[in-house]
């Protein structure tokens, strides 16, 4: 059976959200955000590995909230300056011999199950990785240096997370990238691209939302009442 481990990256200060504590402990359905994205992975994927990054205050938020619901958590470790150094400080903590990487935003507490069961299958060919992405619905703009013009959205897609990463090309390509500029990397998919690593698209979800504003909360809540 394949071995996977999934990194979760909860580092940010919830700058955007505004609100008294980072966005992925916010109270969601009588649990912070975070509970329910650590849960929605161990029901599907059972023997998975899981390791938390988390900053130094939010650790110590992390370590109360789990005395307070009774949680056990995951392994833990301190996040970075960037999310490129943050995972980098996940997979110095890595088991050897793994066969599958995932990298998911703390804060998207609904991760597709159906992708989850299924990546292995998605996963064909020669393809490095896998990426979960919806299409755009807004219209789009490109800025440019003497104005800005507007684009095909068909060609784009927002992308989401959990990325999928087969462990040998994944691992490979970080330690080809170390040395670049960090802010180059906005998310995993990126850190193969600027290997030349193959990566393919599949089906995200419209459910899959990254909680990032309070009003994503009042939907979070709504999906959370209402499962697929």
């Amino acid at each position: 059976m394949a071995s996977t481990h999934i990194i979760i990256v909860a580092a940010g200060s919830g700058s955007r959200f505004g609100g008294p504590l980072p966005k992925q402990f916010c109270n969601l359905g009588g649990r912070p955000v975070l509970m329910h994205t650590v849960d929605a992975f161990r029901r599907a994927l059972p023997g998975a590995g899981i390791t938390l990054v988390l900053s130094q205050d939010g650790s110590d938020i992390w370590r109360g909230l789990c005395d307070t619901h009774g949680f056990d958590s995951p392994a833990v470790v301190t996040g970075g300056p960037t999310r490129y150094r943050s995972v980098c400080n996940a997979i110095a903590t890595l088991p050897a011999a793994l066969d599958f990487i995932m990298v998911h935003d703390g804060a998207r507490p609904f991760p597709p199950a159906a992708l989850l069961r299924d990546f292995q299958d998605l996963l064909a060919g020669n393809y490095c990785g896998l990426i979960p992405a919806v299409p755009v619905t807004d219209s789009l703009r490109m800025v440019t240096a003497d104005g800005n013009r507007a684009v095909d959205r068909s060609e784009f897609r927002a992308v989401q997370t959990p990325q999928i990463f087969r462990a040998t090309g994944f691992l490979d390509a970080y330690r080809q990238v170390s040395g670049s500029d960090e802010r180059l990397f906005t998310d995993d998919a990126s850190v193969l691209d600027a290997c030349g690593m193959p990566l393919m698209l599949a089906q995200g979800s419209s459910r899959n939302i990254k909680i990032t504003n309070p009003g994503d909360i009042a939907l979070a809540e709504y999906y959370l009442s209402n499962p697929e």
